[in-house]
């Protein structure tokens, strides 16, 4: 049998890996570009497992000058990469490589990916509407119309977004009408078909919110009704479906309808999430919240309207439309006198009314401002000079909290070490419960007679190991009949051998036994502090919680929950091990 050594097996393993390398890269450097593409081409977007096959893609083309393909592999190599950052620098390799080419459609292709990465990812609506334009211009030149109208689609999206909705409505009217014939023509390939559908269902959506957006919720909702019914029970198309179902959630909204918006905002959220759609998730969370406040739902709007303020900030997007979402914050605040929180909203609205400006310069002059720039920052002033006081309130708060904080951490590290010292006597195999062989020799000073003494002596022993303390109500003379002695008797044999009273006596044999078998038996561990008591023969839950801490030093709810803890620590313990 061989045998190697550690250092010998590494250098085996490294050959293999080495030649498994310069195997692979023969194999990719001998494969064709249609190959390649092979090797990712049914991955989904984002999809990074597709990278290896890309870079081999780029590198190929590279040594080759092939500039078509370079162009190619660098769009792939951003549709399939997840980080937003690293695909808008592909997208800018893709445009220099497709111009080197002088490739229409890879100029095309490129600037539309840049122009939708400006967009959906960076929010950079100008930038994103000038790539759309450069592709339409090279479009234009060309006979593929699907292109030209779906980057119509994509410049209607923009301007809509920027509040140019009347000028967003052609382009859309433009796209359906281009996009609805050949949506259903049967001699196209279904791919094609998909594709036709696909185009005018998005455009449909987005012609929806432009004539809500100026006013026409009649026709508004017609178009609502046709994408409700034509993308009804596709699975293909269910985001779409879901976009038709928030915008006839808004329209139940406007015609007071709130329980009906409510359910099917809801029905239309957990598609448009999957989608991470951010914008249309925070305006159906804006009229959700609406909806449940004309319910008088006080508290459920304002969780709707709580989770729009996360969007924001999480992403520092805002659409104008939203804008009365930090209005009715404010108020709120101002209603439950949270000045915290009013002053947090008030920033919010002075940073979202800064976004606004700058991404939607046409609709920031066209909002009614409930509360316009001046009253906002006069409100922050106010609210800032009344948080010193806040901070004052604040700091003896804190100090309260710290101390409070301090004496539960002692308390609890007093708890933890009576129980380590208490455990220490059980793990020893110390008894904690005085039955031990006695002594059958009276004291000196006893006054009993030695045979009266060793009687009771051996009753005693007698009656604690077969554990005839857990009776209830045993007094002294109750047990001294038992004996078949006096009281006095008993109650001087105890005195001499235990040093302690009656009393003293039976409640640490009591509590020491319900000690011993809380330790060792798991299921003592299950039962109330009533039922302990009562096995204990103690009478009362609060007199047994009593007699346990003057004995051992801590309750007995800290005593179950420590050992819980360390049987559960040994549990995990033990199966990690096995």
């Amino acid at each position: 049998m061989l045998k190697f050594t550690v250092l010998q097996l590494k250098k085996i393993i490294l050959s293999f890996f080495l030649l498994v390398f310069v195997a692979n890269s023969g194999f990719f450097f001998a494969q064709s570009f249609i190959e390649l593409r092979a090797k990712y081409g049914d991955l989904e977007e984002n999809d990074e497992r597709a990278l290896p096959f890309i870079k081999h893609y780029i590198d190929k083309a590279k040594r080759e000058k092939d500039y078509t393909h370079l162009a190619q592999g660098y769009f792939d190599a951003g549709y399939y990469n997840a980080d937003a950052p690293v695909k808008l620098k592909y997208a800018d390799s893709a445009i220099v490589s497709a111009k080197q080419s002088n490739n229409d459609e890879k100029r095309i292709t490129s600037y539309m990916m840049r122009g939708t990465l400006n967009y959906f990812y960076n929010r950079n609506y100008k930038t994103a509407l000038d790539d759309y334009l450069k592709a339409f211009d090279i479009a234009k030149e060309t006979n593929d119309e699907f292109q030209q109208h779906t980057i119509l689609y994509h410049i209607g999206v923009v301007k809509s977004y920027l509040g140019y909705y009347q000028e967003a409505l052609e382009n859309f009217k433009k796209c359906i009408s281009y996009f609805e014939p050949l949506s259903n023509d049967k001699t196209l390939h279904p791919n094609l078909i998909f594709n036709n559908k696909k185009g005018y269902y998005n455009s449909l959506h987005q012609a929806i919110v432009c004539y809500r957006n100026l006013g026409n919720y009649k026709t508004a909702d017609s178009l609502i009704k046709v994408g409700l019914s034509k993308t009804y029970g596709s699975k293909e198309f269910s985001l779409e479906h879901a976009y038709f179902q928030k915008c006839k959630g808004i329209v139940y909204y406007h015609n007071k309808l709130y329980q009906e918006s409510i359910n099917l905002l809801k029905k239309a959220l957990p598609e448009i999430k999957n989608n991470k759609d951010f914008a249309w998730e925070s305006v159906s969370f804006f009229y959700l919240g609406k909806s449940y406040s004309a319910l008088n739902q006080q508290k459920e709007a304002t969780n709707y309207f709580t989770k729009v303020d996360s969007i924001f900030q999480k992403n520092n997007f805002i659409l104008p439309e939203l804008r009365e979402n930090y209005e009715i914050l404010i108020k709120d605040s101002k209603l439950t006198n949270d000045t915290k929180k009013e002053l947090y909203y008030t920033n919010s609205l002075l940073k979202a009314d800064s976004i606004i400006s700058k991404d939607f310069n046409e609709l920031s002059s066209k909002i009614h401002k409930e509360y316009d720039t001046q009253q906002l920052l006069d409100a922050k002033n106010r609210l800032e000079s009344n948080s010193s006081l806040w901070i004052i309130v604040s700091s003896i708060i804190i100090l309260l909290l710290l101390a409070t904080l301090y004496y539960r951490y002692t308390k609890e590290k007093n708890i933890q070490k009576k129980y380590v010292e208490l455990e220490q006597g059980l793990m020893q195999n110390v008894s904690i419960v005085p039955v031990q062989k006695m002594e059958i020799i009276p004291s000196a000073k006893s006054s009993l007679k030695e045979k009266t003494f060793n009687d009771v002596l051996k009753k005693l022993e007698r009656f604690e190991k077969k554990l005839e303390f857990t009776e209830k109500g045993l007094t002294l003379n109750k047990l001294a009949k038992k004996f078949d002695t006096n009281s006095n008797y008993l109650s001087q044999v105890i005195s001499e051998k235990r040093n302690i009273n009656y009393n003293k006596y039976l409640s640490e044999l009591r509590i020491n036994y319900i000690t011993q078998k809380l330790y060792n038996d798991k299921e003592y561990l299950k039962l109330t502090v009533e039922a302990l008591a009562e096995k204990s023969g103690i009478a009362s839950r609060q007199n047994f919680s009593d007699l346990f801490y003057e004995i051992n030093g801590l309750r007995p709810t800290d005593f179950i929950k420590l050992r819980k803890k360390e049987l559960e620590k040994k549990d995990g313990i033990s199966g990690v091990l096995s």
